[in-house]
């Protein structure tokens, strides 16, 4: 039996939403922290701290540290809005606009009406594959990178039908 830490983590819920995300096992490595997690998602605020792991050979923050961040959080509040569907992110891109040379800000937003084309694609076509855009700020409130993520949302059971490297 394989263990997955991720739903093992999940399944804690003595603890808050925020504490369990934080002890993510690769969230934990990173040592990100929760400032903000509305219960359905719809605004995340995350900490992603620059020290010497996470600092590459210029001083400023690794893009992979950030991509590691963002990579699951699109995908993370559409298994929390569309329960029972399998959720993934299909495709993730990131656009380095200036030196992270600081602890950087996630700021994810989850917009109204990216959810009512969720809801009417789910309606109509039992599937969704929607964008989100997003971002990481450095302290002084500057953009350093920006974000776009598609994720697919597909009926549960979806995975094991067709198998993990497809659609």
């Amino acid at each position: 039996m394989r263990l997955n830490l991720l739903k093992f983590v999940s399944r804690l819920k003595f603890l808050s939403q925020a504490r369990r995300l934080e002890l993510y096992p690769p969230f934990f490595l990173m040592r990100i922290k929760v400032l903000e997690i509305a219960d359905n998602w719809e605004r995340v605020r995350l900490k992603l701290p620059l020290n010497m792991v996470s600092k590459n050979m210029g001083g400023s923050m690794f893009g992979g540290y950030q991509a590691a961040l963002s990579d699951p959080i699109a995908a993370l509040a559409c298994v929390k809005r569309y329960p029972g569907s399998d959720v993934w992110t299909r495709h993730h891109e990131l656009d380095f606009i200036k030196p992270g040379d600081s602890d950087l800000e996630l700021r994810f937003e989850f917009p109204a009406q990216v959810d009512e084309q969720i809801h009417a694609d789910l309606a109509k076509k039992g599937r969704s594959t929607p964008t989100f855009e997003y971002a990481f700020y450095r302290q002084d409130g500057q953009l350093c990178t920006r974000i776009r993520s598609t994720v697919a949302i597909r009926p549960e059971g979806y995975l094991s039908d067709v198998g993990s490297c497809s659609e």
